[in-house]
């Protein structure tokens, strides 16, 4: 036990109080020669908010104290919440928070990791207080528009939980112009009755600029967009083709009919994929993927830049690649024609898809062709004659791997993996990067047969590494709350939606979705559904993955834009050994550290993308305001309801306020709003359509007024592509 673990051991006993730093090292028994070592842990333990001192310079723990350690998130009205820490890096359920008006902010801002005093219990597990300390501040730089004053300015945060407006001094202003987007270094965070200041680091441009909405998003998440000079060295100096020395004692797939399958725009493949039939009408599958472990060593610029970067991070205008180039598009992308290094898992499925055997094993392949997804569904699903003789060769691969992906998508299903049927928005660019359509992607069959290979990989290799008591990273997804369930079942109980429980009383969640499929109530089951669902994360402990019903279950299939999967391959190689060398295997301690870092990093690229969506969304409707258009309701609120457009792939808000034929009210439990005089009703999956109101690119509203509403049974198809 380490010096830090020792103090906290001691203050979690039920007869510690708040002591004086020399009664600290009494009840330790410290020697004076160890007194130091003893105060700096206690100096680390007060900087993480594990201990506090408190006044009389005692220390002790916060949860003994009536305090609560954690992340705050504000409401753009001012007020906010304080989530508890927990230990795996997480923050708990609303019910647990701390909630903090505004004015007992003490100068915290959002994502500020803090200290609150816990001051009035108003039941139902609700709690309120003040924040006494700031342990941790989350912003160093605020994204905003400029504004112009009598010999000042002010930077306005685009975000708009940063409610403090940012003082800038004459000097300070960096040549930015009235108007502009900029970044602002704080130079002095909010206090009590004190502004903040700041100071313009870069201009940005006017808003609308093509690109500026993604320069916008970067800044305000601080994501990298250079590599240091030493992981660019490291990536020059890589080689750009496999050699014979390269190649020995790894397992020769060049011969096999390897192809990749990825969208049209995709540029870096770390996947391919062949099968042969194995008699007996079993399936052989190969899933090789780059051997990116190959290049990229522990302890490496490269490494360390990946390791922080954890991500690649997908706009619509550009990509922020977790590696360089000269890797990710280059010696570690399967393109066709050439032969790459890969680690490959070979799986023999059964008619049932009943997994008999599994290797895995360092390998070297030769892709023989970069298919897309359009492709392969003309040859698939509409006997297309020109794609077909253009990969003639190909062309019973495919028949097979449709097969097989029958096979395991029944057997996924039955086991009660659950697929949401939700789209996702495909936006179109002209050359200049702008905007031209927002579409619902077209989900293609082929997608399917990679999604169902990939998660056999996924799920063979995760078993192959238990099977040797190995630790791993895990991609885990834990159930949803019974809480959330019932209030799941009592959505289908009001809709009339028939159901069974099974033996332990569990809901048959697949079994629903399919039930509804086509039906009236399929789009407001979804939602609610996929609502009810907790986030799957990374954890150095195996807790399963809900979502597809499985035991075991990594990320191993993507290491060139998921860090995890680096990870996951350098274990592997740490065990079947090979041409490369043992890999380092990780200790459990050391892996939940870095999946906490992972797991983070993940949440801050996809809000980053989602947020940028959202903003092109809002720039792309601000030349059609004043124009109707048809949509479903999507989500409700106590303050409106959200409307999802049928034409294009656009949501915006109704708000309540907006609605002058009645006073409505805001039934939770019921996923409705009815008017208390007229009755009207209002829930999520009715149809209505609208009239785009207002689009503020600089505040990222877009709000929509009412024309009219009726209920319809049908769904929304995806757009064509254009």
């Amino acid at each position: 036990m380490n010096q830090k673990q020792t103090i906290l051991s001691l203050m979690r006993e039920k007869t510690y109080r708040p002591l004086l730093m020399k009664e600290l090292m009494r009840n330790l028994g410290a020697p004076k020669e160890a007194r130091q070592d003893v105060k700096h842990a206690i100096r680390e333990l007060i900087r993480e908010g594990e201990i506090i001192k408190i006044r009389g310079n005692r220390y002790g723990l916060p949860s003994k104290m009536n305090l609560v350690v954690g992340k705050l998130s504000v409401h753009p009205d001012g007020y906010g919440f304080v989530m508890p820490d927990t230990e795996d890096g997480r923050t708990t359920g609303r019910g647990e928070d701390v909630y903090v008006r505004a004015i007992e902010m003490m100068g915290a801002m959002h994502g500020d990791r803090v200290v609150a005093r816990v001051e009035r219990e108003k039941g139902e597990g609700k709690r309120e207080g003040r924040i006494i300390r700031i342990l941790e501040r989350a912003t160093e730089r605020v994204v905003g528009k400029y504004e112009s004053g009598r010999g000042f300015g002010v930077v306005v945060s685009t975000n708009p939980r940063i409610t403090h407006d940012f003082y800038i001094p004459p000097k300070e202003r960096g040549g930015a112009k009235d108007g502009q987007m900029v970044v602002a270094q704080i130079k002095h965070y909010p206090e009590p009755h004190k502004a903040p200041e700041a100071e313009v680091v870069k201009v940005l441009g006017l808003p609308g600029e093509p690109g500026i909405e993604t320069d916008m998003i970067i800044e305000e998440h601080g994501l990298a967009t250079k590599f240091s000079g030493a992981a660019i060295d490291e990536a020059k100096s890589s080689p750009q083709n496999v050699t014979p020395a390269m190649r020995k004692g790894r397992v020769d797939l060049r011969t096999k009919p390897t192809v990749t399958i990825d969208g049209e725009r995709a540029r870096d493949f770390d996947d391919a994929v062949s099968v042969e039939p194995a008699g007996d009408g079993l399936i052989r599958l190969f899933v090789s993927i780059a051997d990116v472990a190959n290049y990229v060593k522990p302890g490496s610029a490269l490494d360390g830049d990946a390791r922080d970067r954890a991500t690649s991070v997908y706009f619509p205008d550009r990509v922020l690649p977790m590696l360089p180039e000269e890797l990710s598009n280059g010696i570690c992308s399967l393109n066709p024609d050439v032969e790459r290094l890969t680690l490959t898992a070979e799986m023999v499925f059964d008619k049932d898809a009943s997994r008999v055997s599994y290797d895995v094993y360092e390998s070297v392949i030769k892709s023989r062709a970069r298919m897309t997804y359009t492709d392969v569904a003309l040859i698939i699903e509409q006997d297309d004659p020109k794609t077909k003789e253009k990969y003639a060769e190909l062309v019973d691969g495919f028949m097979q791997m449709r097969e097989l992906m029958e096979r395991l998508n029944k057997m996924r299903r039955k086991r009660g993996s659950i697929d949401f049927d939700l789209p996702e928005p495909e936006m179109v660019l002209d050359l200049e990067g702008g905007i031209t359509d927002i579409l619902r992607s077209e989900r293609l069959f082929s997608q399917s047969i990679i999604e169902e290979f990939m998660i056999a990989a996924n799920e063979a290799v995760t078993r192959f590494i238990a099977e040797q008591k190995r630790p791993v990273i895990y991609r885990v997804h834990e159930p949803p709350e019974r809480e959330k369930l019932n209030d799941f079942e009592r959505l289908l109980q009001t809709l009339g939606v028939p159901y069974k429980t099974d033996p332990r009383g569990r809901l048959p969640l697949q079994s629903i979705l399919k039930n509804v499929r086509e039906k009236e109530h399929e789009f407001l089951i979804n939602r609610i559904l996929l609502k009810s669902m907790k986030q799957a994360r990374y954890s150095a402990q195996n807790l399963g993955h809900f979502g597809l019903a499985l035991d075991f279950y990594s990320h191993f299939t993507s290491p060139i834009r998921r860090y995890p999967d680096l990870v996951c391959h350098r274990i592997l190689k740490g065990i079947i050994g090979g041409n490369s060398g043992k890999g380092p295997l990780y200790g459990e301690e050391e892996l939940q550290r870095m999946a906490v870092h992972l797991s983070e990093r993940e949440r801050a690229a996809m809000e980053a993308e989602r947020e940028t969506e959202d903003r092109i969304r809002v720039l792309f409707m601000k030349e059609r305001v004043d124009e109707a258009y048809d949509g479903i309701i999507s989500h409700i609120t106590s303050y409106g309801f959200f409307v999802e457009l049928f034409d294009v792939f656009v949501e915006g808000i109704v708000l309540l306020s907006s609605l002058h034929d009645d006073y409505y009210a805001f039934e939770e439990k019921k996923f409705r709003l009815i008017g208390r005089r007229t009755h009207k009703v209002f829930r999520i999956g009715d149809h209505v359509k609208i009239r785009v109101a207002l689009a503020d690119v600089e505040k990222n509203l877009l709000h929509f007024a009412l024309l009219e509403a009726a209920r319809a049974p049908s769904r929304p198809k995806p757009a064509k592509r254009r």
